[in-house]
Formats: C-alpha cells, sequence, structure tokens
C-alpha cells in the first residue's frame, strides 16, 4: 500500500523554489491534475465523469488510500501537499504533482468538492470547496473530486472554450497520455451517462503488460506495425540499476504519418514534450523514413530523478535534463538498434538447407570474369567484409524507348561493365523449368522465400510461405552495399582501390575547395582526389567496394554533398549521406537480367543485411502479398 504523508504548508524558503501557479486552460487541464493526484495515491481503478464536455461537471474517481479527515481543508490550500517537504526532495520528484497547488487553482475558477475515505475510516467525509463545510457520506475507500461550472466565476474565460465534442476529445486525449503510461491502472470514461472510453488494467506479460495496453490505447495496428524498444546504458546509476533505460515501441517506417500525431514519449512516467527527446527519437529513422514523414512512437525513459528537472513549466509537461546529449544519444540508440534488424528475417527462422527446386549457390561454377560479381550467391549468415560490387549482364536493346516510369526506378547509378558475349549469351539462355510443387512438408522457409522471375528488369518476384514476395532490386541492392559501406567506415578507413589510369575532370572552384578542405574526409572515404591542374581535378582512387562504378561521377557527387555540409560543419553527421550517394552509385541498375541464383542470392542477403525492409531514401524494399489477397483479387471462394 502507498504510504501515507500527512498534508502540510510548505514553508516560504521552499515555496520561492517553485515555478508559478497552476494555469488552469481548459477541462482538460483539470482531468490531468486530478488523474495525477489519483495515481499519486495509489489508485488501480479510475473512473471519469464529464457533463457538456467537462465544463459543466468534471469528476474523478479512484480506488487510492484516501485523504485523512484531518487533511481535508489542507488539500485545498495553495502550496500544501504530501509529495514534498523540503529543497532535496523537490530535486527528486518522483510523482506526479508535487506542487500543491492544483486543487487551490481549480477551486479558484469552479464549484469544487471531495469526497474521501481512508481504510481506518467508519464512513467517507465530503468537503465543500466554496463553504469549508465537511459532512459524512456514504463511499468505499478512495477518493472522489467534483468539479462544476468550470469557470463561472470568470465568464470571459469560459468564452475562450470550443464546443463540448472538441473539450471532449481534450479531456479524453488526456486520459489516454495517462493510460499509457500505467498500463496495471484500469480507466473509464463517461460523458453524458455513456461510456465512451475504456482500458481494462493489463499486468500479464513479461512487459508488465504494456503491449497490451498499447494495442488497446492506440489499435492493434500500431502494434503489429511496431517493433519493441528496449535498451539500457551500460553506466550504472547511484542505485545500482542502468543509468538510462529506454523502452517501449518504435513504429516501422512504413507506419509514418503525415503529422506527429502520434508520438508520445514519457520521462519516469510523466508524459512530456521536449526537444531532446523528439530529436533523437527522429535523427534514428534518418535513412529509413522517406520525405517528411513523421514516425510513430511510445517510448519510455526511465532515469534518475536528479538527473532531470520536471519543475519548469507550470503544466509540468516539460522537463530540463542534466545531460541532454547523453538522454538524446539514449533515445537514438535504442529506436536505431530497435529498427535494425531486418523484418523478413524476423518473420521465420532461414532453414539450414538449400531451398527446392534451387542448387546450392556455393558449388555452382561459374566464369572468372563472374565470381566478384557473384557475391551474393554465396551462403550469407552475416554481411561479409569485402563486397564487390554486382554486375549483371544487360538486358538486350529494344527499339521503343524506355517509359518514363521504367527510367525513374533507375537514380543515377554508374555505368557498368559489360559482359563478355559468351556470359551474355549464356544469361538470355532460356530459364530450366521449375520442379514440380513441392510438397508441403518440403515448401520453402526463407522469409523472403525464393526467386522465381524478373519484372521488366526492375522487380525480382518470389514465392514464400505466406504467398508473393515483390522486390524492388535496384532499392535492396543499395540497402546492400550502403549497410556495407558504414560498416567499413565504422571499422577503419574504407579500403581504398587505386586506379591503373587516374580519371580526370574539369572542377568547378566548389569542387577545387571541397576536394583541398576534405582531403582527410576523403581519404577516411576510401577516395583520393588531387589537383591535376589549375582548374582539373584526379581521382586516383575510389572505395575498394565501387570500384567498378564511374570514378568521376562517384566523386563529384561526393564533393558537392562535402561542400553542401561544410558551412554548418557536420561533415561527421553527413558521412551518412555520403556514404548513401556512394551506394547508390555502386548499386545494380534497373533493366538489368539475373540469373536465379543471383536473385536469390540477393533476397538472402537482405534477410541478413540491417534496415534492408528500407532504401536509403527511406522507400520500400519488399512487399509482401499473401494468398489471400491474391484470391480476393481473383474472386476465388466467392
Amino acid at each position: 500500500m502507498t504510504e501515507r504523508r500527512q498534508i502540510r504548508e510548505l514553508p516560504d524558503e521552499l515555496i520561492s523554489q517553485i515555478a508559478a501557479g497552476e494555469v488552469v486552460e481548459r477541462p482538460a487541464s483539470v482531468v490531468r491534475e486530478l488523474v495525477d493526484n489519483a495515481l499519486d495515491a495509489g489508485a488501480r481503478q479510475i473512473v471519469l465523469r464529464l457533463l457538456a464536455g467537462g465544463v459543466r461537471l468534471i469528476a474523478v474517481e479512484d480506488d487510492g488510500i484516501g485523504i485523512p479527515v484531518a487533511d481535508l481543508p489542507l488539500a485545498l490550500k495553495r502550496h500544501a501537499t504530501s509529495k514534498i517537504g523540503n529543497l532535496q526532495e523537490l530535486e527528486s520528484v518522483a510523482t506526479m504533482g508535487f506542487r500543491g497547488e492544483a486543487l487551490a487553482a481549480i477551486n479558484s475558477v469552479s464549484d469544487m468538492a471531495i469526497a474521501s475515505r481512508t481504510a481506518e475510516q467508519p464512513h467517507a467525509m465530503l468537503l465543500d470547496g466554496r463553504t469549508g463545510e465537511m459532512k459524512p457520506i456514504a463511499r468505499a475507500v478512495g477518493t472522489t473530486v467534483e468539479v462544476k461550472e468550470l469557470f463561472f466565476s470568470t465568464p470571459a474565460r469560459r468564452k475562450f472554450l470550443k464546443t463540448d465534442a472538441t473539450e471532449l476529445a481534450h479531456c479524453i486525449e488526456a486520459v489516454r497520455r495517462h493510460a499509457l503510461a500505467r498500463p496495471d491502472v484500469g480507466f473509464a470514461i463517461w460523458h453524458e451517462g455513456k461510456l465512451v472510453e475504456q482500458w481494462r488494467a493489463a499486468t500479464d506479460g513479461d512487459d508488465g503488460g504494456m503491449d497490451q495496453r498499447l494495442a488497446d490505447v492506440l489499435g492493434e495496428e500500431f502494434c503489429e506495425r511496431s517493433v519493441r524498444v528496449d535498451w539500457c546504458s551500460s553506466a550504472q546509476s547511484e542505485g545500482g540499476g542502468p543509468l538510462i533505460r529506454v523502452r517501449g515501441r518504435a513504429g516501422i517506417p512504413d507506419a509514418a504519418r503525415a503529422r506527429g500525431d502520434h508520438q508520445f514519449a514519457y520521462v519516469n512516467g510523466r508524459f512530456v514534450r521536449d526537444k531532446v527527446l523528439a530529436h533523437g527519437a527522429r535523427s534514428a529513422y534518418e535513412d529509413v523514413l522517406h520525405g517528411q514523414r513523421q514516425p510513430v512512437y511510445a517510448l519510455y525513459v526511465d532515469m534518475d530523478p536528479t538527473r532531470v528537472d520536471v519543475n519548469v513549466h507550470p503544466t509540468k509537461i516539460e522537463v530540463r535534463f542534466r545531460d541532454s546529449r547523453e538522454v538524446h544519444q539514449a533515445v537514438r540508440r535504442a529506436v536505431d538498434q530497435a529498427l535494425a534488424a531486418p523484418r523478413a528475417a524476423l518473420a521465420q527462422p532461414a532453414p539450414q538447407a538449400p531451398l527446392p527446386g534451387v542448387a546450392a549457390p556455393a558449388p555452382v561454377p561459374m566464369p572468372a570474369w563472374r565470381q566478384p560479381a557473384m557475391a551474393f550467391a554465396e551462403p550469407v549468415a552475416a554481411p561479409a567484409a569485402g563486397f564487390t560490387p554486382w554486375s549483371p549482364a544487360p538486358v538486350p536493346a529494344v527499339a521503343e524507348p524506355m517509359p518514363r516510369w521504367q527510367e525513374a526506378a533507375d537514380s543515377a547509378v554508374a555505368t557498368l561493365p559489360e559482359p563478355p558475349p559468351a556470359a551474355l549469351a549464356r544469361a538470355e539462355a532460356p530459364v530450366p523449368q521449375p520442379r514440380a510443387t513441392p510438397a508441403p512438408d518440403e515448401a520453402p522457409a526463407w522469409p523472403l522465400g525464393r526467386a522465381l522471375a524478373q519484372l521488366q528488369g526492375i522487380y525480382i518476384l518470389a514465392e514464400n510461405q505466406q504467398g508473393l514476395v515483390v522486390v524492388d532490386m535496384h532499392a535492396a541492392h543499395e540497402r546492400i552495399v550502403y549497410e556495407r559501406l558504414k560498416a567499413q567506415a565504422d571499422d577503419a578507413a574504407m579500403a581504398s582501390q587505386p586506379l591503373l589510369i587516374p580519371a580526370t575532370f574539369a572542377a568547378t572552384p566548389t569542387e577545387l575547395a571541397a576536394a583541398e578542405a576534405h582531403a582527410d574526409t576523403l581519404a577516411q572515404l576510401g577516395l583520393d582526389v588531387a589537383p591535376f591542374s589549375a582548374r582539373t581535378l584526379a581521382v586516383r582512387a575510389v572505395p575498394a567496394s565501387l570500384a567498378q562504378g564511374d570514378a568521376v561521377a562517384l566523386a563529384r557527387s561526393v564533393l558537392a554533398e562535402l561542400a553542401q555540409h561544410e558551412a554548418s560543419g557536420v561533415v561527421e553527421r553527413a558521412r551518412n549521406e555520403l556514404l548513401a550517394t556512394m551506394a547508390c552509385h555502386g548499386a545494380v541498375r534497373a533493366n538489368r537480367r539475373l540469373t536465379l541464383e543471383e536473385m536469390n542470392g540477393l533476397l538472402r542477403q537482405m534477410e541478413a543485411t540491417e534496415r534492408s525492409d528500407q532504401c536509403n531514401h527511406g522507400r520500400p524494399t519488399w512487399r509482401q502479398i499473401s494468398v489471400r489477397e491474391l484470391d480476393q483479387l481473383f474472386l476465388r471462394g466467392r
């Protein structure tokens, strides 16, 4: 049971340390403060009753420990609270409320009454907020606070309220924010005698019922389209636990919305709006989110209360961290780690045996010129350290111009070398007919299935246990190359491949300046770009992973990126953008014909590569079409 402390007036010294008085803006402000108090009292069931959107009546009932009779009159006095007693307790607040101002502020602008009973009392006592009179009434253990005719004494403020429906929506949102943080507490909201929302207490599961509460409040789709976040810092707090823990759920990139209205951040159980937390979460989506889309998430940051100041704003919705960089990095790492695992690999375990109807890739003989390009055909357990670019054979030229939508699929990739005629004939040979459909117990178990065919030189069609998988081969390969480049850049300077004949090009003054100013950065990226003459630059080495690409196009793209980021001095942050540009140049172009072995090799690489569900620009790399969806297209079963 929650420990009861005596309510007492605060000393003047402490009052001077507390921020400005509580501001009651609308009914939702009252709801938030009263639910805070109910949770601090140890309530396990909270019921909210409203009339006219909360303007005519706000009643909050709880089953907490109650308020003793002697403390009831003090509850309505300003700066009278049981939650803190000195400056040290103020600096380490662990309760939702602490100022002792909310009830006094609400009482001054409404007709208010409090009924409460403790376990030791034979009956409850009702306190009239206007007269101060008390009388016995019947009630179970707990507290009920009734607020009638809000702003009746200040009609000018009442005119600024919106419609009843709007005010009701704000009240529901206030309770919803509390419900997301406390799955162990049941909440019910009644309006005009009708139940409008109810969330039952959920304590099952290793997460204390958090996933169930998130599904109840935000919908099943949120949990289906999000990943669990659970990260702890290696540093220890004075109490022996992790200094910072970040948990919750982060939406997958495909679940992003046009607005940031599904972003919930909590610090020690308190809903907050904080730029540090918001930016930390958003930065984890940098290269997996398309355009200006906003991620969805519910994140809970647990940390030492002495390292966060909640006494910043009267509404307690803003906080200040002692070390904001530490918190920012914790949130970013937590979300980034959760998003890194490819969702295809999480769907089902990969089998140890090769796919039925598909030869084991390793023993397949191939010409010497083809071996470096067939890196994808190797069995994959983890991304290999030395990645070589892919050079599949081109589709034979056609007389008709390429459609515009097909041209868009190939975004600024370098020209890849033409294969020998013999290999071209081999690549264009008819594909052998697949074996008969395997028995159910022999069905492919690879998450992304086995390749069936290539569509328009852009998409790979594959079959898995759920149905059909469609893969954008350029986008998928681009992500694979990008992650390899990042891994190499993290370990050390990227491996460089000297060019037999330096590639020269006429450089602009901006390119010349960028090459001179960022020589060290270029070296870290595996590029050697140096002046050849007063107006010419020479590319003498390129990253080994992109040795087959267009050296001049690659160098110019990287120099443009460096010049753009020079003013802000965030070259380190721009590194990933530079690597993304390099990956785009090294990725396989659209309109290239692949063998089944190459297609299957790409699928296996995707299953083993982090963030392979999105390309570097945030677009999806693959889509699943279930057999049921296919049946619906063809009206099967109707």
